[in-house]
């Protein structure tokens, strides 16, 4: 087992050597709307007044263009066309401090309560903008917490967030992730992968979701390690498998996969075109008692599915969960053609009264235009099926702004 080196409680490293100016700030309208409705993003073309030597991490408070009072506070980025990051919108007066993010913290973790009194210890403390943290993402698995920053915007005030995030989670180890801009950076001393408090004997963390156990790669794994969204919709796969034989496509560690198995599933097929992830998926497998079938499909997903369809395989439940396929927006019409190829291979796959659940992470195609999607596919292919449920974003992902919406699944329920 490999032994990451611990270091004392929040090192020099992670104090920032810049001490934060504050910015008057002032925006056009259209901005100014946007900071009163409380959207958490200020773009560089709606700011018509600035410090000519703002930095990134500096203190914006935003005026109103007429009455000169304060209608909001932000973190300046230089590097961003996002130039402000809001922390709070709104003509209330508060001061950011220690206090303040403990506050934001505290607040978060309460929605997620309900979460922690079922057998799971994973949950997603704070979701970005979604809580109040543009650009910082914290995870908890089991007694290690996993911070991942995108931003430079936070450097100056690390130490009162990490301080308060590790009290908040009880978490016995806090490891610090690095987005690759942040890795590049000069203006820190950190690493990716650096534990900041506590010690952690092996990157690879167990952890229980619903009662089914999983690990993550903490210190190399996407992300922070796993991804936590998908976890309602793994749990309802898996009651809904009992019996069945499975395809989880797209499968990465085997999320579906495995509840699937520790769920009475018959036979199980992992497809994913990384051959490491699979090898994990094995082995979160074997964490559980099974007495069901894994198999395993390496290849691209899309000609994968054309054989299977080829060698007239079927399957009980066939679960397709894509990566996100438009991450800018030229990039969305063809999503949707890719989203309704999937649905058209999927149904292809799915037996006869059998159940295929379809996935989007993809934030610029909204659901509703998702769904539709898939409807327009079956229907074209005069399938009969009725819509069993249709789900969003779990408890630890809040949804705080338009933008910030991006999962949603549908489960088809074909009828003959």
């Amino acid at each position: 087992m490999e032994l990451v080196k611990s270091i004392m409680l929040f090192p020099s490293k992670i104090k920032s050597k810049y001490t934060p100016k504050r910015l008057a700030v002032k925006l056009n309208t259209k901005g100014e709307q946007f900071v009163l409705k409380g959207h958490p993003w200020v773009f560089s073309n709606s700011i018509t007044k600035i410090n000519d030597d703002a930095k990134t991490g500096d203190l914006a408070i935003i005026f109103s263009k007429n009455k000169n009072r304060v209608v909001g506070l932000g973190l300046y980025d230089a590097n961003s066309p996002i130039r402000i990051k809001m922390l709070h919108s709104g003509i209330e007066k508060v001061d950011i401090n220690t206090g303040f993010f403990q506050k934001k913290i505290k607040e978060a973790f309460k929605k997620r309560e309900s979460l922690l009194e079922t057998n799971t210890n994973s949950y997603r403390l704070i979701f970005g903008e979604n809580d109040g943290f543009p650009g910082l993402i914290a995870d908890v698995y089991a007694s290690v917490l996993v911070v991942k920053i995108y931003s430079e915007i936070w450097l100056p005030y690390l130490e009162p967030i990490f301080e308060s995030l590790q009290q908040t989670s009880n978490a016995e180890t806090v490891v610090i992730r690095l987005s690759r801009n942040l890795e590049n950076s000069k203006s820190h001393q950190l690493k990716n992968g650096d534990v900041v408090y506590g010690t952690l004997e092996n990157e690879v963390v167990r952890f229980v979701e619903h009662g089914v156990n999983f690990s993550a790669n903490v210190i190399k794994g996407h992300k922070t390690g796993y991804f936590l969204d998908h976890r309602a919709n793994r749990k309802q796969v898996g009651e809904w498998s009992k019996g069945k034989t499975v395809l989880d496509v797209f499968s990465y560690a085997g999320g579906f996969s495995v509840h699937a198995l520790a769920n009475g599933a018959k036979e199980v097929t992992s497809l994913d075109i990384s051959k490491q992830a699979l090898e994990i998926a094995v082995q979160n497998g074997k964490l559980n008692a099974y007495s069901g079938i894994h198999k395993t499909i390496a290849g691209d997903a899309f000609e994968e599915l054309k054989q299977l369809i080829k060698n007239r395989v079927t399957y009980d439940v066939v679960v397709i969960d894509p990566p996100s396929f438009a991450k800018q927006a030229s990039e969305i019409e063809l999503a949707k053609k890719k989203y309704a190829q999937l649905a058209d291979l999927g149904s292809q796959l799915t037996a006869k009264n059998g159940l295929l659940v379809l996935a989007s992470c993809s934030s610029r195609v909204v659901a509703q235009t998702f769904f539709d999607i898939n409807s327009q596919v079956l229907s074209s292919k005069n399938i009969k099926y009725s819509i069993k449920l249709k789900t969003q974003h779990d408890i630890d992902h809040p949804v705080g702004f338009q933008e910030g919406a991006y999962l949603k699944s549908g489960y088809y329920q074909f009828l003959e």
